[in-house]
């Protein structure tokens, strides 16, 4: 798994909403996207104070 470090962590939401989509695309063009899931489904996404979105296949309430 990984680890990250949650005073870095600015929000954890669910990654279904479309503009939510379209930050994760903005984040993939711009190199910004860290993909944690390890092929598992996103069920999360955490944006990161250093402007990077972190995906991850833990659903928001267990972070």
């Amino acid at each position: 798994g990984s680890t990250v470090c949650a005073e870095r962590v600015l929000a954890v939401i669910a990654p279904e909403s479309a503009p939510i989509k379209r930050l994760i695309q903005e984040a993939r063009e711009r190199g910004m996207l860290i993909d944690a899931s390890f092929g598992r489904k996103t069920k999360s996404v955490l944006l990161m104070d250093t402007d990077h979105v972190l995906l991850s296949s833990v659903s928001p309430e267990i972070l």
